[in-house]
């Protein structure tokens, strides 16, 4: 039983390991790299991945990448994560990349593509204060002028704008039609002039998020990334890309989530043995370790259907991928927080950071409940 991998793949994966556990295999390191969890990301960490080229996995050869399968983007991911390394910007980057790989204009991809290989971080901007799991309302503006293109309006949940290097922006340029037409992605570099870029305050003081005010901000006429008025379609193609990417990232939360409980219980003792030895715990554990172990083949045999069928949409298959994954890695770390009793939710201990992360999980990158609603319709209901 189990996922296979060929052996290429192995030894990446305990080079991946290696690195984790070198980088930031203590606490201390984890603290002193992410100013006691404040900061998500660690630009130094990130840039020793781009020199082993591990950045540019997804990314096609001629913009300096290995332009290599999504089985093994999802093992960099699970590995990454699996090792707690504070490299919040990976994600919302590869999902940006995979849009201008697949959109980008030739100046764009070197623009954008390059810099993901030599490290640079980039987001993509969908949500609005009244546009989430609903991002066809959205209502930010890109109007047409004589010199190109000026933006107005307010977006928000945007990861790591603030020390990206280009923003992606779906803003809405036409009232035509229904609400998913009329939708454009633009490339909008960070210091544009009109582009204010404000942190929102998180659980756990932690910085990752942002709201984007755009006023009068101008872009020109060839900031447009795809077609005018194509975005929500080309939002679409992404799904199977973007829904793998969290849902590895998942896997490698709830697998480390799984290991600290598993290692508190075996040496923690009550009524004079391993707390882990009494039924209540040792069935939760077998529980939870089938429960990521299916987790796993699911991931990987989505992740292998899309390298075999690249320009399929697996609507399905990618929804089923996030929702149990998110809510693996949820269930997984609200367990072993019970099981650790009060140390569970104490800062001593990773575990209430491993709850903290797994909760928004579910939220971000399409909700557990639009997952389900997705499942839901492809099932004919």
């Amino acid at each position: 039983m189990g996922v296979e991998f060929t052996s290429e793949q192995k030894d990446f994966a305990a080079a991946v390991a290696a690195f984790a556990k070198r980088e930031a295999g203590t606490r201390a390191q984890r603290d002193e790299l992410t100013d006691h969890d404040r900061e998500q990301h660690n630009p130094a960490v990130y840039a020793k991945m781009a020199e082993l080229g591990w950045l540019g996995l997804t990314v096609p050869e001629e913009y300096g990448g290995s332009a290599a399968s999504m089985v093994d983007m999802c093992i960099l991911l699970e590995e990454t994560h699996r090792g707690m390394l504070p490299i919040g910007a990976i994600g919302p980057t590869l999902i940006t990349g995979g849009a201008y790989a697949k959109f980008g204009t030739d100046a764009q991809k070197e623009n954008v593509l390059r810099g993901i290989v030599r490290g640079a971080s980039q987001s993509i901007s969908m949500s609005e204060p009244e546009a989430g799991s609903d991002v066809g309302n959205l209502s930010t503006k890109a109007v047409k002028t004589a010199d190109g293109w000026l933006i107005n309006g307010q977006k928000t949940w945007c990861s790591n704008a603030h020390i990206s290097e280009n923003i992606l922006l779906v803003a809405r340029t036409s009232k035509e039609g229904g609400k998913h037409e009329g939708l454009t992605m633009f490339h909008v570099p960070a210091d544009t002039p009109g582009l204010q870029i404000t942190p929102i305050e998180l659980m756990g003081n932690q910085k990752e998020t942002n709201d984007l005010y755009f006023t009068d901000c101008v872009l020109p006429e060839d900031a447009v990334v795809g077609e005018e008025g194509n975005g929500w379609r080309q939002l679409m193609t992404g799904l199977n890309f973007e829904r793998l990417i969290l849902a590895a990232m998942s896997l490698g939360a709830a697998e480390r989530a799984f290991a600290d409980t598993l290692e508190f219980v075996t040496q923690r003792k009550q009524f004079g043995r391993p707390v882990g030895t009494f039924q209540a715990l040792r069935h939760r554990l077998a529980d939870l370790a089938t429960e990521i172990e299916c987790t796993k083949l699911l991931i990987y045999s989505v992740a292998r259907e899309a390298d075999a069928n690249p320009d399929k949409m697996l609507a399905r298959e990618a929804s089923m991928a996030k929702l149990k994954a998110t809510e693996t890695a949820k269930r997984v770390a609200l367990e072993g927080m019970q099981m650790m009793g009060g140390y569970g939710y104490a800062r001593e201990f990773d575990m209430e950071k491993h709850v903290r992360g797994a909760l928004v999980s579910t939220i971000f990158g399409g909700t557990s409940e639009i997952q389900r609603d997705i499942i839901g319709r492809t099932l004919g209901l």
